[in-house]
């Protein structure tokens, strides 16, 4: 797997015409005789997808059609900068649950490092924003949701078989 600017991972699959393209934590395969690849800041995206998500009601189209979005604002753990990052979501509950997966990456997405040195969040799902709290699930909970949220979408499987790290799961409750 080669990844690009943190945002485009590419992985080859049986040569070189079919890539597996991995964006904002989502997964997709493109016949590369017919798209190009270019590689696109992570930031840029999410500005995109935080754009369309604004404009169209917490509706995202194209590959993200059928998902329900949320965007987290964060605080940065080392800059104390606010953050917004697009992530998919399930609700469990009263609870929304989130997967700090970052495609099955070696490492967690830095959003994760942040809610977990700021848990008090807020959250933009559909036209709502509301704060919520930000908690670390443990196991045998953590499994549980995680394997609720690959139900939904399916990727998040193809996620935890490819890296060797226990992937975060992390609920968000309404303040």
């Amino acid at each position: 797997m080669l990844e690009y600017q943190r945002f485009l991972s590419v992985h080859w699959i049986g040569g070189s015409e079919i890539i597996g393209l991995t964006v904002c934590g989502l997964s997709f395969i493109v016949l590369k005789l017919f798209f190009s690849v270019e590689a696109i800041e992570m930031s840029d995206m999410n500005k995109m997808v935080i754009e369309e998500f604004r404009e169209n009601g917490g509706k995202v189209g194209g590959y993200f059609d059928n998902m329900t979005l949320l965007l987290l604002h964060t605080t940065g753990a080392k800059s104390g900068e606010p953050r917004v990052n697009p992530t998919a979501y399930i609700e469990d509950g009263d609870r929304l649950v989130i997967v700090a997966s970052k495609a099955g990456a070696p490492t967690n997405p830095d959003w994760y490092y942040n809610l977990a040195a700021n848990p008090e969040v807020s959250v933009e799902a559909g036209t709502e924003q509301f704060d919520a709290l930000a908690s670390v699930t443990e196991e045998p909970e953590r499994t549980e949701l995680y394997d609720k949220v690959a139900s939904v979408y399916s990727g998040f499987d193809d996620y935890r078989r490819n890296t060797t790290r226990v992937i975060p799961v992390v609920t968000l409750t309404r303040r």
